[in-house]
């Protein structure tokens, strides 16, 4: 069990074995819970906005390229609204 001090500025050290354990470094984010037993403090990601998006429009891109629609002729295209025009009546 390792024991702590809260310092000025209510600045607290956890331990070199605990920061090592759990990936730990200056700068990381912990959130802090009141618990029935005392204080958890839980290692979280956080992540800036503009980052977020940024990977969320590359995977998105990387989607699209997997997914390409088919080139499909006018008539193809008519023939297929039609027959879906024809199921959706059918079920109605």
């Amino acid at each position: 069990m390792a024991l702590l001090k809260v310092r000025q500025f209510s600045q607290i050290t956890l331990p070199a074995k605990i920061r090592k354990k759990f990936h730990l470094s200056e700068g990381d984010y912990l959130q802090v819970e009141e618990v029935k037993q005392g204080i958890l403090l839980k290692p979280v990601a956080v992540i800036e906005k503009k980052l977020a998006w940024e990977k969320v429009f590359k995977t998105k891109e990387r989607v699209k390229e997997k997914r390409r629609p088919q080139k499909l002729s006018i008539k193809t295209k008519e023939e297929e609204i039609a027959r879906m025009v024809k199921e959706s009546r059918k079920k109605k």
